[in-house]
């Protein structure tokens, strides 16, 4: 139950006391604000799943609270129960529609208010699967399944992110498109199963020598992918471009027993908002590195050209 903190709020010391050694007993982790202004300043701190307010406060009321809960920008819900001394329907309506999702008579009746709380434990558990299954399935949505990389609806979502994010903070953004070179000749020469592995293999190649959680890659199509550089300029782009062709190079891929070698073709280009004043699109980007990555295969493969954009 101590996924499931919880907040009471009540201007009774006494009450407050009270439901704090009960709650505790039944394993709850339990923090007391004495007024709807207290809770939301302990909201700024922490988060709470669950609140059980008093209706009557100083300060700010427990429908005043309902209604600043409802109104923050919170990543997960928070499940409300309403302690009243007023038990009219209209009342019950008012602190419903206030965004209380239950309510409490005072005095309390303690197995009354667990039954409560296992309700709210169970509604917040609902919301955690689903969006655990929700952010799985988004994940697969963006995700390349053979390779395990990002797709290629991630560039066209992500990438103009990065573009208006280098502009806002004025920092270069650069992109690499790499080429597996004679790929066809692999699949031809041990099968497409040993061309899936080459392929997942490449992968691991290049997101070991990029940065964790800064730097993307996205598989562009084929044996082609793109890596997204942000705050790197055209130089640093080329220096790591110079790295992923010596790791791909020096490196044997192996399967069942049999050692592959393979090189990659690279093309870069990038800006830097403090020298660029047009606005960038995707597709520019792209297409110029693009270019330069077919100059690199014109000109021998397993070799890096790029240019500014």
């Amino acid at each position: 139950m101590t996924n499931f903190p919880v907040l009471i709020v009540d201007d009774n010391p006494i009450i407050q006391k009270m439901m704090h050694i009960s709650l505790s007993k039944a394993g709850y982790e339990v923090m007391s604000a004495e007024n709807g202004r207290d809770a939301l300043r302990k909201f700024d701190q922490k988060f709470y799943p669950i609140v059980l307010t008093d209706w009557m406060m100083p300060e700010m009321d427990g429908l005043e609270l309902c209604r600043a809960i409802r109104n923050l920008s919170l990543d997960s819900y928070v499940f409300i129960i309403l302690l009243t001394a007023k038990d009219s329907k209209d009342d019950i309506i008012k602190g419903l529609e206030a965004g209380a999702d239950d309510y409490l008579t005072k005095p309390v009746n303690h197995p009354e208010l667990m039954a409560r709380l296992n309700t709210g434990r169970r509604v917040l558990e609902l919301e955690r699967s689903l969006k655990k299954a929700n952010e799985e399935i988004r994940i697969l949505s963006i995700t390349d399944h053979l390779t395990g990389c990002y797709n290629r609806g991630y560039i066209g979502e992500h990438l103009p992110r990065e573009i208006r994010r280098a502009y806002r903070y004025k920092h270069p953004l650069s992109v690499i498109i790499s080429d597996i070179d004679h790929f066809k000749k692999v699949n031809d020469s041990y099968g497409h199963q040993v061309g899936d592995h080459v392929l997942r293999e490449f992968v691991r190649l290049l997101k070991g020598s990029i940065r964790n959680n800064v730097d993307w890659l996205a598989r562009y199509g084929g044996e082609e992918f793109l890596i997204a550089l942000p705050e790197t300029d055209l130089n640093g782009a080329m220096i790591l471009a110079e790295k992923l062709k010596l790791v791909i190079s020096e490196s044997s891929i192996v399967h069942k027993d049999k050692a592959i070698n393979i090189t990659a073709s690279f093309g870069i280009t990038g800006f830097d908002v403090l020298e660029s004043c047009d606005d960038i699109m995707v597709e520019n980007i792209i297409n110029k590195a693009d270019k330069y990555l077919y100059q690199a295969k014109q000109e021998g493969r397993n070799c890096v050209r790029g240019g500014p954009l």
